[in-house]
């Protein structure tokens, strides 16, 4: 994978975004391939299409395409929030690539697939509306808060500026395929599970090391009255899915 943007492609421009657009698309149809069949290229869809920016010709999948210049940050600018929040909970929703890009030489230091079915509202947060002198005067845009996404629906293709083999990157995306079809409130429990899991700073835990998030969890899910059932459910799940490893009688490993 060639890191390097053309910037001749941009010589006619001088708008900021239409630079960065017209160096990033290109590069992105020449050099990514779709993480979830592996066939290459994208094709682009037309300018300003409200569902994505790319599909794949081989599976049908969508994929919106963002950049930003410099590194990956803890939230990442987007539209409007309804719109957003129309579009993550819509049957069509898109794939998200994130990509980051030095300006100083124009190369790509960072490319991150995250499944569509990562994306939930509560990782959508609001911004303050525009006041009332700007010229879409209480317009509510969003971020996309990427803290809130457990690590392994962050997938990597290329990081700080190392790429990734293609089929490490196809196998990150199988493990998580299985959320596609589940129930919303099967996968919200799943996601969560995940996170906790993520905050474990060590790759071996305990049980008990996951029960004691079960004030947290009982805050999100107030109608469930049996949050270890549940925890010990999910573990049993992410085991069977190959996320986790049994180790012995309440010991567990990531892989």
């Amino acid at each position: 994978m060639n890191l390097q943007l053309d910037i001749n492609l941009a010589k006619n421009y001088k708008n900021n975004s239409q630079i960065v657009r017209v160096l990033t698309e290109p590069w992105f149809q020449e050099n990514v391939y779709c993480p979830n069949c592996g066939e290459v290229p994208l094709n682009g869809y037309e300018n300003n299409k409200p569902v994505a920016d790319f599909y794949c010709v081989s599976c049908k999948e969508d994929f919106e395409l963002k950049s930003k210049n410099g590194n990956f940050t803890s939230t990442i600018d987007d539209g409007a929030y309804s719109i957003m929040i129309e579009r993550i909970t819509s049957e069509n929703n898109p794939n998200f690539f994130f990509l980051t890009y030095k300006r100083t030489d124009w190369t790509i230091n960072n490319l991150a697939i995250i499944p569509k079915y990562f994306f939930t509202p509560d990782i959508i947060e609001k911004r303050k509306p525009l006041s009332a002198n700007a010229r879409r005067a209480g317009w509510v845009g969003c971020k996309i808060n990427i803290t809130k996404i457990p690590d392994i629906g962050k997938i990597f293709l290329v990081k700080n500026t190392s790429v990734f083999q293609r089929d490490i990157v196809l196998e990150n995306w199988r493990k998580t395929v299985f959320l596609k079809n589940t129930t919303k409130e099967s996968k919200n429990w799943t996601l969560d599970i995940l996170n906790c899991i993520d905050k474990i700073k060590i790759s071996e835990f305990k049980l008990s090391d996951v029960y004691k998030f079960e004030g947290e969890l009982s805050f999100k899910h107030p109608d469930n009255n049996y949050i270890k059932d549940k925890i010990r459910q999910q573990l049993q799940i992410l085991r069977d899915r190959g996320i986790i490893e049994f180790k012995s009688r309440g010991v567990y490993r990531k892989l």
